[in-house]
C-alpha cells in the first residue's frame, strides 16, 4: 500500500524545499513507513501544468497502512502538509498493480 502525495509547482522552489525537507523529519516519524520515495518531474510533455514533486510513502501491507493512518503522527505529518502546501498538495491512496 502506498499513501501518494503529488505537489503541484510551488511559486517559490527555494522556500518549498525548505520547508519540504523540514516536513520529512514529520513523514520519518510516522509508525510502519517502510520507505518513502521522492521524484521531482523535470518536463511535464502533456496534461497541463503538471506536477514538481511526487513522494510515495510504502507500508508493507493494508492493516499497517491503516494503522498509520490512524496515528498521531500521521496526524501531525498531514497537518504540517497543510501548513506550507495545502494549495499545491493532492493524496492518492495506491497499491502495485
Amino acid at each position: 500500500m502506498k499513501l501518494v502525495a503529488l505537489y503541484s509547482h510551488p511559486e517559490d522552489v527555494d522556500a518549498f524545499e525548505a520547508e519540504y525537507a523540514n516536513h520529512l523529519k514529520f513523514v520519518d516519524k510516522i509508525p510502519g513507513l517502510e520507505s518513502t520515495r521522492l521524484t521531482r518531474f523535470s518536463r511535464t510533455l502533456s496534461g497541463g501544468n503538471g506536477y514538481y514533486l511526487m513522494a510515495e510513502m510504502i507500508f508493507p501491507d493494508k492493516d499497517t497502512f491503516k494503522a498509520a493512518m490512524k496515528s498521531p503522527e500521521m496526524a501531525e505529518t498531514g497537518k504540517d502538509a497543510n501548513r506550507f502546501a495545502s494549495d499545491i498538495l493532492t493524496l492518492m491512496i495506491a497499491s502495485e498493480a
